[in-house]
């Protein structure tokens, strides 16, 4: 009986296009459906998991081998790619003469500060980084790199950012928990707009029992405590003066 781990090497040899788990399970079905070997049907309820660890060791296996290609995992999707170190010669054999184009400084920094912080915001970044990031990140999402993900839940609503697939694909990290360890990076703190607080009906943004602690508050300031009334000085005994003589009414002629 043909093992797992030869079918997906078949299969991702194949291929035109990266797969993931659940586009390969869906391949071992369809296999199922049309074939008639009890061998292949017995491949038809295939787990994901099982999918996933198969590749996990195929790809162990090439990378122990020292062979010219391995088997990646890219933005969740597995496929054979050639080693870093034979470029040279596919480019001349594709025609390929330009260089992908490379990020500046700026924007590598802009894009790890939200690679490991986002979702994050404009002004958050900005805070960071201690410079304006405008230019940065227009070139940035032009680029495909990142994306607005949201609007955060605070005064303004400013918008958020997060990284895209194609993040993944262009530094070759199979997710985001691939990252490399940036503890330094995740510490520094950012101060953030205070939060969203409305207590008209139908439009609030917190639990309503928040709101009605929040609304108990001037209630009972505005309640006088007796102990703590300050008195107020009575006002000082008028002065005794002379009666101001009255006019005599004044008579028209």
């Amino acid at each position: 009986m043909i093992e797992l781990k030869p079918i997906l090497e078949a299969i991702l040899f194949s291929t035109q296009k990266p797969l993931t788990p659940a586009e390969l399970k869906a391949v071992f079905a369809t296999a199922a459906e049309q074939a008639e070997d009890d061998a292949v049907r017995a491949f038809k309820k295939v787990k994901v998991e099982d999918l996933t660890a198969a590749l996990e060791q195929l790809a162990a296996e090439h990378e122990q081998a020292g062979r010219t290609y391995r088997l990646a995992c890219v933005a969740g999707a597995w496929q054979f790619v050639t080693q870093p170190e034979f470029a040279p010669w596919l480019r001349a054999l594709t025609g390929e003469r330009g260089r992908p184009g490379r990020l500046s400084q700026p924007a590598l920094e802009t894009l790890t500060i939200i690679a490991y912080r986002q979702p994050i915001t404009r002004a958050e970044i900005e805070q960071i980084r201690g410079v304006s990031v405008d230019g940065v990140m227009q070139t940035l999402l032009e680029r495909g790199l990142i994306e607005q993900t949201g609007r955060a839940e605070v005064v303004g609503r400013p918008m958020q950012y997060g990284t895209t697939k194609l993040f993944l694909e262009y530094f070759g990290l199979a997710n985001l928990e691939t990252l490399p360890a940036a503890d330094e990076l995740r510490r520094i703190p950012v101060e953030r707009p205070p939060s969203l607080l409305t207590a008209e009906p139908g439009l609030a943004t917190v639990p309503p029992d928040q709101l009605a602690a929040s609304a108990e508050v001037p209630a009972a300031e505005a309640q006088p405590n007796p102990d703590s009334a300050e008195t107020k000085p009575e006002p000082p005994a008028a002065a005794e003066s002379a009666p101001v003589p009255q006019s005599e009414p004044r008579s028209d002629a």
